[in-house]
């Protein structure tokens, strides 16, 4: 069976690059030990976009699907480990998202290189 692929394109507006960095960082490891997981890469954009690209790769659309309904709402809410998409505003409120924006693509992979050794 192929891995699955997606990719959430976060809109960010300049001033909240910085956050949406760190808050990742401060989640490090939230998805590392999930069943199924495969790769995470949050990707910066250089030039011409404010859209971060969050890559995650999986071992099946179950697996993300286990993932999107467990691991993934504790750590939106804080449990665990923080979000990309949020951070603090204040006690006992709901952190203002960084992101201004959210879409979700999905890909199946079906070809893959990686580089030779030797």
């Amino acid at each position: 069976m192929p891995s699955v692929v997606k990719i959430n394109v976060l809109t960010v507006p300049a001033e909240q690059r910085e956050t949406l960095e760190q808050r990742f960082a401060a989640r490090a490891g939230a998805v590392e030990s999930s069943d199924g997981f495969e790769w995470f890469e949050l990707l910066r954009p250089l030039e011409g976009t404010d859209d971060y690209l969050v890559y995650t790769r999986w071992r099946s659309e179950e697996d993300f699907q286990n993932w999107m309904s467990g691991p993934m709402q504790a750590a939106h809410r804080g449990e665990g480990g923080g979000s990309g998409g949020s951070g603090g505003s204040g006690e006992g409120e709901r952190p203002k998202p960084a992101a201004t924006g959210s879409t979700l693509w999905s890909f199946e992979v079906v070809q893959q290189a990686s580089p030779k050794k030797g």
